[in-house]
Order: C-alpha cells, then sequence, then structure tokens
C-alpha cells in the first residue's frame, strides 16, 4: 500500500510540476552546450490563406474579420476564407458583406474538422493560419508566425492563446493561471525540440504537409500538429503572436468544454499509439508522455489512489509521516470545496481558485474518459458562451 501511494504521489507530482522543472534544467544544459536557438527570419513573407472555421458567431463575427483584414502583412500575399458550415443565424449574411473575404458555406453541419478539410481543398497558398471565430489576433501575428518557416525542418507554428479579463468568477481566473503555465511550457518544450500538440486559437502549418483528419476528430489542432511532428518536423512557438479570447461564461460552460477537451485527449492518444515507441520517435516520446499522456491517464488515477491508498495507511497505523500527508491532503481538497462554493457565486479567491481548479481539471478527465468509450462525445462543436470582456 505504501508503494501505490508513494508511486502516486510521484506520478502527480512529476507530471505537474516535476517535467517542467526537469525540462527546465535539460534546455539550461542545452543552452550551455549549443547557446539559444536563433530566432525566425522577419524577411520571410511567403504568400499564406487565413483560414477561420465559424459556427453561428453573428454578434462576434464581423470584430473577427475587421481584426483579421487589420492584419499587418502584405495585401498581395495573403487570401481569407471563412467556413460556416451548418451556421443558422446571419453570419453568412454577414461575411457577405466583406468582398476580400472568401465564404464557404455548406448547410450540413458535420463538425469543425469537416468544415476545415473541405476549406483545405480550396488552400493553394504554401503556408496556411488557422484561426477561432470567437479570438482576436494582434496585428502582427501572421508575420511572426511566417517567419519561422524560413526554417525547412519547422512545419508548424503555434501561437499564444491569451485569456482576456472578464466579469467572469473563478473558472476565469483558473483558466487564465493554467494557461500562463501551459504557456512556459510550450516555451520550454519547442526550445527542447518541439511543442507538444498546438492550440487551435492560433496555429500556422505548411500545406503539403496537411493531412485530413478523420471527420470524427474531436482536438483538431491536437491531431494536424502532432501528424506532422510524426513526419519529422517540428511544432514552434511564438508566444508575440497571440490570439485573445474570454473565458468561459460559467462553471457549467467551462465544464463542457473540459470534458470535450478530455474525450478528445483519448480519442488522440488511441490515434497517436506511435508515438509512444521512443525508438521510433526518440525526440519526440519523452516530451509527449510527461506533458500530455500522464495527464490524460496516470495523473488523475494516481490523484485517487493517493488519498485511497493514504487513508489506508493511517488507518493501519503505517507511522505518522502518512498521518501528515494525509492531512495535508484533506486540507488541499477541502480548500478545493471552499473554491468551488465561492466559484458558484462567482467570487475569487487565490489560494481557494488554484485547487478547485486543479481537481476541477481532473474530474472532467474522468467523465471525458467515460464519455468517449460510451462513444458520447460528438465531434460536432458547440458554440461555448463566453464572459463579456472588461472594457
Amino acid at each position: 500500500m505504501s508503494v501505490i501511494f508513494w508511486l502516486s504521489l510521484f506520478i502527480v507530482c512529476y507530471s505537474y510540476v516535476g517535467y517542467g522543472l526537469l525540462l527546465y534544467f535539460v534546455i539550461r544544459v542545452k543552452r550551455l552546450l549549443h547557446g539559444h536557438s536563433q530566432h525566425g527570419d522577419s524577411s520571410f513573407i511567403p504568400s499564406v490563406t487565413f483560414l477561420v472555421a465559424a459556427y453561428n458567431e453573428e454578434d462576434f463575427i464581423a470584430e473577427k474579420i475587421k481584426n483579421s483584414l487589420a492584419m499587418d502583412y502584405p495585401a498581395d500575399k495573403i487570401r481569407f476564407i471563412f467556413v460556416t458550415d451548418g451556421s443558422s443565424d446571419r453570419t453568412n449574411e454577414i461575411i457577405a458583406q466583406y468582398p476580400q473575404v472568401t465564404l464557404l458555406y455548406h448547410p450540413q453541419r458535420k463538425g469543425k474538422m469537416a468544415a476545415v478539410n473541405r476549406a483545405m481543398e480550396q488552400v493553394h497558398t504554401p503556408f496556411v493560419v488557422l484561426s477561432d471565430a470567437n479570438t482576436l489576433l494582434n496585428p502582427s501575428a501572421v508575420s511572426l508566425l511566417m517567419q519561422h518557416f524560413a526554417d525547412p525542418a519547422t512545419g508548424v507554428v503555434a501561437g499564444e492563446k491569451k485569456v482576456m479579463p472578464t466579469t467572469g468568477g473563478a473558472e476565469a481566473e483558473g483558466e487564465g493561471m493554467y494557461w500562463k503555465y501551459e504557456s512556459l511550457l510550450k516555451k520550454w518544450d519547442a526550445e527542447l525540440y518541439s511543442v507538444m500538440g498546438a492550440a487551435g486559437e492560433l496555429i500556422a502549418l505548411r500545406t503539403a504537409l496537411y493531412e485530413h483528419p478523420e471527420e470524427d476528430t474531436i482536438l483538431d489542432d491536437f491531431m494536424i500538429s502532432f501528424r506532422i511532428n510524426m513526419k519529422g518536423y517540428k511544432v514552434m512557438y511564438e508566444p508575440a503572436a497571440y490570439a485573445m479570447e474570454t473565458s468561459s461564461a460559467s462553471l457549467g460552460e467551462e465544464y463542457k468544454r473540459k470534458v470535450r477537451i478530455s474525450a478528445g485527449g483519448f480519442q488522440s492518444m488511441g490515434r497517436l499509439l506511435p508515438l509512444l515507441n521512443p525508438f521510433r520517435y526518440p525526440k519526440i516520446t519523452w516530451q509527449y508522455i510527461s506533458h500530455r499522456v500522464l495527464r490524460w491517464t496516470l495523473a488523475p488515477l494516481s490523484l485517487l489512489l493517493a488519498i485511497i491508498s493514504n487513508t489506508l495507511l493511517v488507518i493501519g497505523q503505517a507511522g505518522n509521516i502518512y498521518v501528515v500527508t494525509c492531512i495535508a491532503q484533506v486540507c488541499f481538497y477541502g480548500a478545493a470545496l471552499v473554491g468551488y462554493l465561492l466559484a458558484k457565486r462567482q467570487k475569487k479567491v487565490k489560494y481557494f481558485y488554484i485547487p478547485f481548479y486543479f481537481v476541477f481539471m481532473n474530474v472532467a478527465v474522468y467523465i471525458g474518459c467515460i464519455r468517449y468509450f460510451r462513444k458520447r462525445q460528438s465531434a460536432v462543436w458547440e458554440r461555448a458562451q463566453r464572459s463579456v470582456a472588461v472594457q
């Protein structure tokens, strides 16, 4: 029982903290041996297509188009495509008001992946930038992403996701804190070799490397970037190119989003099984397992095993150390419960929302796993309700 406890504790600590510390140590050694890696070439300005998939975004789509057209990129080298399969509101009507934008519409709603696959058939430029319809980009985003492709070994460039200040509650604070940590890990992942999965809010890729993922794919950005990874290309990270969006409008909306991501994680792991073989993918496997696989599999399970085994060890009077660790766990989950109760009242208390959001994410993994294996998670997107940004 003590082995189960300490192993579970190690897996949780390694997954969320240890990997980051070890990764930082490894890149420090790499810097000493090889120096800092060179930045992209700002003189590299290729032709690019800016592609956005939208579904019933009438309240925001005009702002998205204006933001997209304001990109600081030569007008003769950028083309804009918006695909809106299944949209039943005024989204298509609004897009049609902008002659600079090519509108692709199909009345049947099959999901984002099917829409992107269809739109990619209309992309004839060597590079394409994918961006979510509910995000706003900084004007230099496309230029910053493109400069990394001057390196022929780069297949994908991931931008930064920023959560804007909103009127939301603890879900806004939790999501913002989570993405700050994730952004740091992405920076270090890229410096070592490659980012472990690009965020769909802002991602650029070589058009020729795009493989049409299965239409039932839940995490399109994850699958697109890793399949290019598997072809021997790197996924780079450009934090200065960022996509801004607000947090989920409520705990319920954030919960649905997390469950969907978790279900998609299990689907993706099943389709990316070769990445678990370090002999076939020696440059990727350690990062992939440490940053992604453990968080969706052993880490959530280890949280449950740690509290159960710890409780049994205390009951069996195995030693004072287990009393201390059990009290620590009870206090942590107690803080998470307080954080949940405060979140229900839309109150933000830093020392409670961090443990709350941590537990919240891991509970979503369990539910997402169940939904995936019961085949109850649809790939057809649902428009997420977002908080109102602070003016």
